[in-house]
């Protein structure tokens, strides 16, 4: 059983309720924030938001606020710099201030519900659990157990969701996923959960596709290629998804330029290999990253590179060895193995 009773009791004793998101949200971050905002308003809250910030670029993702109707505001440092007593913070999907999101470090949290690996987590209440395959699947359980009304919108929210971050039910799967779409399929909308499933594809994101496709390396059983620079930030999972289905290929490790950071995505399904940790080995040191063993990502800043005056190709030329250096190190690839396919 969850604490579900004690999440409740906490949002009941509370004036206001803010949800801060982590940076460029995806449908399971959303969801429970969604889910999480439903169940303040059960408890007496009326004052209520989900924060965010970044971007929500992934055609998946803009197709899931609208379609959902979720009520998303621009994150607002004030929201969480000059609380009033009873206003209460909450983190879903992500849990330390100042990793993944634009809270202040050592901001004091309320709320922390998160499945992705992490240490020192800090707030009155917390339900951190990383065997889990999703969020969105705690607070499915939460909706269920405090007798939550669940309506179409929501039930279509959370399904989609724990679909989403476990790719079709195939990656990270616990009991726990199957028994929440069970008690949700009742209530969710199958047009709405096909819509959300295919959206339209922007000709930037298929570019972004393409590049990666065209400056794949591959050694062993590792892919490692670049999309250059790109407006698509969420371009680099979907391609990461995409070249990780290669035959030969059990790890795919995709990055890009997207605005003043590199971004970098990677997928594995190689037994030998936990690739959140390989990423936070690789690039801890000059930003953050890290994961699951399957997903994971990370993003640092082109302040790194400050001291090169070099235009754009020669930048990019620095960033792609220097890149291609630290996962060579980390994940202990051999060039002399390189090749195309």
């Amino acid at each position: 059983m969850t604490d579900a009773r004690g999440l409740y009791d906490l949002l009941h004793d509370g004036d206001a309720l803010t949800v801060v998101c982590h940076n460029n949200p995806d449908p399971d971050c959303l969801s429970s924030a969604f889910a999480l905002g439903r169940i303040a308003a059960a408890a007496g809250i009326d004052e209520r938001r989900i924060l965010y910030s970044g971007q929500i670029s992934h055609q998946q993702n803009r197709a899931f606020v609208n379609l959902l109707g979720i009520d998303l505001q621009p994150f607002d440092p004030d929201s969480v710099r000059d609380r009033l007593p009873g206003s209460l913070l909450a983190f879903v999907d992500h849990s330390i201030p100042g990793r993944n999101n634009e809270v202040p470090a050592g901001t004091p949290i309320d709320i922390v519900i998160d499945h992705h690996p992490a240490e020192g987590i800090e707030a009155r209440f917390v339900d951190h659990r990383e065997e889990i395959g999703a969020t969105a699947t705690v607070l499915a359980e939460y909706v269920t157990e405090l007798d939550v009304e669940v309506d179409t919108p929501l039930a279509t929210a959370l399904t989609f969701a724990i679909r989403r971050e476990t790719l079709g039910f195939l990656r990270g799967m616990t009991t726990a996923e199957y028994e929440a779409v069970a008690t949700l399929h009742d209530r969710i909308d199958p047009d709405l959960l096909r819509r959300l499933s295919n959206p339209s594809v922007s000709g930037a994101t298929v570019d972004a596709i393409g590049d990666a496709i065209d400056n794949r390396s591959v050694r062993g059983s590792t892919l490692v290629t670049h999309v250059g620079y790109t407006s698509e930030r969420d371009a680099l999972p979907q391609a990461a998804d995409y070249l990780a289905t290669l035959e030969g290929v059990e790890t795919a490790v995709v990055f890009g330029i997207v605005d003043d950071a590199i971004h970098v995505s990677a997928r594995s399904t190689d037994s030998r290999i936990h690739v959140g940790d390989a990423l936070a080995d690789a690039f801890a040191d000059v930003g953050s990253a890290g994961g699951h063993r399957e997903m994971a990502g990370g993003e640092i800043p082109l302040g790194i590179f400050a001291g090169y005056a070099a235009d754009d190709t020669t930048l990019l030329d620095i960033v792609e060895r220097v890149v291609t250096d630290r996962l060579d190190a980390t994940l202990g690839l051999d060039r002399s193995g390189e090749g195309g396919e």
